[in-house]
């Protein structure tokens, strides 16, 4: 997981609350067996439409479709997002998308806890400070924000700010760029001076352990 403190970006405003983890990636693609290329589906339903053969076709009228957001880095929604069943995919596709951080009144709690746990910032503002973050963004496209993890502010240079709260476990773990399998390599000399220990201990070691 790459580490991050401080992004700025543009950001892509998606003014809906409720937005859930099947509207982020739709079910049919959880039977994917790969845990990349997921970003082709996001947002799928909305990104597209469809005809009557089954083509599908760019919407020209989601955000994410508009060349004046292309790049966005921070996605910006009304409260409940991410709500729904407790897929991880919905955080591996707004990842690999290129989403670094989203800015919302409230999560759901599964959500949070998976965007955390890969690279995703979650700011939580109050619903006046996200409307006016999404009027900014929706009047001037290259409006940019400033988010500061360490700081834990969001920031525009208009004279906005505001502060978010974050767990501060997973503050670290941001700032670090420890996803699950870091935190366990942290350990890594631990867990294989156990593993001799164990194997030197146990009177029928597995087979192909040294002796």
């Amino acid at each position: 997981m790459t580490p991050i403190n401080e992004l700025t970006s543009i950001a892509a405003p998606l003014p809906l609350p409720n937005i859930d983890t099947d509207q982020i990636i739709p079910k049919q693609f959880l039977k994917r067996i790969e845990r990349t290329g997921y970003e082709d589906f996001l947002f799928y339903d909305w990104r597209y439409t469809f005809d009557a053969a089954g083509k599908t076709t760019p919407n020209p009228d989601f955000v994410l479709n508009k060349p004046e957001y292309k790049g966005a880095e921070i996605l910006l929604a009304e409260r409940n997002f991410g709500c729904g069943s407790s897929r991880e995919h919905a955080a591996w596709a707004l990842n690999q998308f290129g989403f670094r951080a989203v800015i919302a009144p409230t999560f759901a709690d599964i959500f949070y806890s998976n965007a955390g746990k890969n690279g995703i910032i979650l700011c939580r503002l109050t619903e006046d400070e996200v409307a006016t973050l999404l009027a900014r963004s929706t009047a001037d496209p290259q409006h940019k924000l400033t988010i500061n993890l360490e700081a834990q502010t969001v920031t525009d240079a208009d004279g906005f700010r505001a502060t978010f709260e974050i767990d501060p476990f997973r503050k670290h773990c941001l700032l670090n760029g420890l996803d699950d399998i870091g935190l366990t390599l942290l350990h890594e000399d631990e867990l294989d001076a156990y593993e001799a220990k164990h194997n030197q201990e146990f009177w029928l070691a597995p087979k192909g352990a040294a002796a």
